[in-house]
């Protein structure tokens, strides 16, 4: 059953209507996919777009997560005979789990400690006399202690009686409520991230330099600096702590528990500072540097998948004939041919940087190559030789009219010595798989792509550092949204671009592949419900995102869902005309009057999405492509020199800058404060990946192989 309460937490929080966020939480619950949710549902959910439906989602889950905590906590106390009326009331309004776990903490089953073991020794009426007497200047704590002095129990004299006492209260201060909370807040308000460096690791963690002796404000440091300092720590080049002064917590801490200035208030404050330095203090620290993680963590992710967006949603070159290269110097350039559709026709090895014979040979061959398959376009991986390669190739002569362009080759590697790889090209090796990847990446990113773990991409920031579990499920979120925001030709897509249709999943995509393979093109989407195991619930969810091109019904290669198929018929009675005349005579679309094909089920903004649709059906989303070349003659790092201004393509984008490459083998930065001649808080705001720009090298560092780059005006 849906928690009302949940819902009304989750309203305020994102700042919508409790309505819409039932709806979500309601399709979610059915098994919707955000995708489908977004496209196919906007009456529903009030239009939210899928970065509110992913925080619907998220949210719910962590609240759920809260109260099967809730639920653990309040049958272990109930197994135990420790759940009071009162402790119940408070363990079900606590609406964190560090409030929930701040009131289980006393609770909490625990090894022996100082405070047990003076427990043990009878000392905690002492304790209570302390802390409850400590305005009493009348109160002499020694001679109350003498009270507590047992041979038997070991207590030999007030002194061990005041210092067991002391124990039990450092405890209770470290478990008490109200100092945890006042702590989190000191923490986060007022302390700081401090880095050392550990003694005798200058040149082990020399990568770590800039944190040998570094010390920022605690709310205020970057997630990038954040986990490069982690990092540092886990691999022992670097100590690190987070918290405030010792004396400010103290001074914040002990008007919780000390009263007055008496000899009672004295052993208090003295066992509230062991309870901070030895108890508390660690454990607000533990929780504060996990916090600091956690939202590092979210950054990153962040970061990684608007990378990884971009990246996917490259454009296309299209449907060509074409010859790829992965480049190489001493095992020479893997050549293969593609046909339009990618299939692989032809491959060899070339040598064009070897002897003067083997460049010859090279030549020739290349020509013969573009001659036979009909090349339309080349492509050359921006590996090593890459740029020698390139130069090779301009200087065959070819005709203008074949462009040669340089591909991104980040994580070809991978899917070369894939599964999906070995099941593709059985019969082929490594370089063959890698030389085909670039030519289809050039044609279609997205469906090359998503043949690779996004990882293995390159567009991230400390990638292997992060919550893998949160990584996981924001990268395959933006794959997701990115193949059914782009759409799928169903006769046509391979296994691993299916898989990532809404509703389908690894089985269904199989099973949709090697029905096709066994009877031919699918000819309308009502034949993709023959397909084994692919039900009413998953037809309904992929339908929409799955296209026909040159089927039967002409919304078939469209974005319209099948479900919305009738109100399109009505349509064209309406106007006496039949579907494929409606979607080809704009003066029939502008005679809709959209008012009148409004339900209880259809509103306004299915009904404008259908129009649109109908206007350019199957749109595909992404930007028209367009040539880049590096400069010329600029192929190494040793030639360039600081002021060239030369054009290059952002690799990745981070908290810190973006990466732009330059054609010289190795990506220059062009760090945050170099990136505009305003002041730039987030990257993001001014550039994106796979973004054409012009740079100014400002530094060669040609020992660490480190170029610094900057996009601002460059006044003389």
């Amino acid at each position: 059953m849906m928690n009302l309460n949940h819902l009304n937490v989750i309203a305020d929080e994102l700042d919508l209507r409790q309505a819409q966020v039932q709806s979500t939480a309601t399709l979610l619950t059915g098994g919707a996919t955000i995708p489908f949710i977004a496209r196919y549902r906007k009456e529903a959910t009030g239009l939210l777009d899928e970065v509110a439906i992913s925080n619907i989602r998220d949210r719910l889950e962590q609240l759920d997560d809260l109260e099967k905590r809730r639920a653990a906590v309040i049958k272990s106390l109930d197994e135990r005979d420790l759940l009071s009326g009162d402790l119940r009331r408070q363990i079900e309004g606590a609406a964190t789990m560090a409030g929930l776990e701040d009131l289980y903490l006393p609770y909490r089953p625990k090894r022996r400690t100082r405070a047990t073991m003076a427990r043990e020794k009878g000392l905690e009426p002492l304790a209570q006399r302390l802390l409850e007497g400590g305005g009493d200047a009348g109160l002499d704590p020694f001679s109350e202690a003498g009270d507590f002095v047992d041979l038997s129990k070991q207590v030999t004299n007030p002194e061990e009686a005041l210092a067991g006492a002391r124990d039990i209260i450092a405890e209770t201060v470290s478990e008490d409520m109200a100092a945890r909370e006042r702590m989190r807040e000191l923490f986060w308000n007022q302390g700081t991230i401090r880095t050392r460096m550990v003694k005798g690791k200058e040149e082990e963690g020399a990568k770590f330099k800039d944190y040998f002796d570094w010390e920022e404000d605690l709310s205020a440091a970057p997630s990038h600096r954040v986990l490069a300092m982690r990092r540092g720590e886990r691999e022992k080049v670097l100590t690190l702590r987070a918290a405030p002064p010792d004396d400010v917590a103290l001074n914040r801490l002990r008007p919780l528990f000390v009263k007055g200035r008496t000899p009672a208030a004295e052993q208090v404050s003295l066992a509230v500072e062991d309870g901070y330095k030895r108890l508390l203090g660690p454990s607000i620290e533990a929780e504060i540097r996990q916090e600091m993680k956690s939202r590092a963590d979210e950054e990153a992710i962040r970061v990684f998948a608007e990378n990884l967006k971009e990246l996917l949603l490259a454009p296309p070159l299209g449907q060509k004939r074409m010859l790829a290269i992965d480049p190489g110097f001493r095992t020479g350039c893997k050549v293969v041919c593609l046909n339009r559709q990618g299939r692989l026709e032809h491959y060899e090895a070339i040598f064009p940087h070897g002897s003067a014979r083997q460049f010859e040979v090279a030549a020739e061959r290349m020509c013969k190559l573009c001659r036979d398959f009909d090349v339309e376009s080349i492509a050359i991986g921006n590996g090593t030789a890459s740029r020698e390669t390139e130069s090779f190739v301009r200087g065959l002569g070819l005709p203008a009219e074949i462009p040669v362009i340089m591909v991104n080759e980040s994580g070809a590697s991978i899917y070369s010595a894939s599964e999906v790889a070995r099941r593709e090209f059985p019969d082929h090796d490594v370089t063959v798989r890698g030389a085909v990847s670039i030519g289809r990446r050039l044609m279609d990113p997205l469906a090359e792509l998503v043949k690779i773990d996004p990882k293995s991409i390159g567009v991230g920031q400390y990638q292997h550092d992060v919550d893998q579990k949160g990584l996981r499920r924001s990268l395959d979120d933006c794959v997701m949204s990115c193949v059914n925001a782009v759409g799928v030709d169903v006769n046509t897509a391979s296994q691993e671009l299916l898989t990532y249709v809404s509703g389908l999943g690894p089985q269904l995509a199989s099973n949709i592949v090697a029905f096709r393979n066994e009877n031919g093109p699918f000819p309308h989407r009502r034949a993709l419900k023959k397909v084994p195991r692919l039900g009413p619930k998953a037809f309904e969810q992929a339908a929409g995102f799955l296209r026909v091109p040159g089927g039967e019904n002409p919304l078939d290669a469209s974005a319209v869902h099948p479900e919305s198929y009738p109100i399109v018929q009505v349509m064209c009675r309406d106007l006496s005309c039949s579907v494929a005349e409606l979607v080809r005579q704009e003066s029939l679309r502008n005679r809709i009057r959209l008012e009148n094909y409004l339900s209880d089920a259809v509103g306004m903004p299915t009904l404008q999405d259908i129009v649109v649709e109908l206007a350019k059906p199957g749109r595909d989303p992404r930007r028209r492509f367009e040539l880049f070349s590096f400069a010329g003659g600029i192929e190494k790092i040793e030639d360039l020199d600081p002021g060239m201004k030369l054009p290059g393509l952002v690799t990745n984008v981070t908290a810190f800058g973006a990466f732009v490459d330059i054609g010289v083998h190795h990506d220059g930065l062009v760090h945050i404060s170099q990136l505009a001649d305003r002041y730039v808080k987030d990257p993001a705001e001014v550039v994106k990946v796979q973004q054409k720009v012009e740079v100014t090298v400002i530094a060669i560092d040609l020992e660490r192989k480190r170029i610094s780059l900057s996009m601002k005006s460059q006044r003389n």
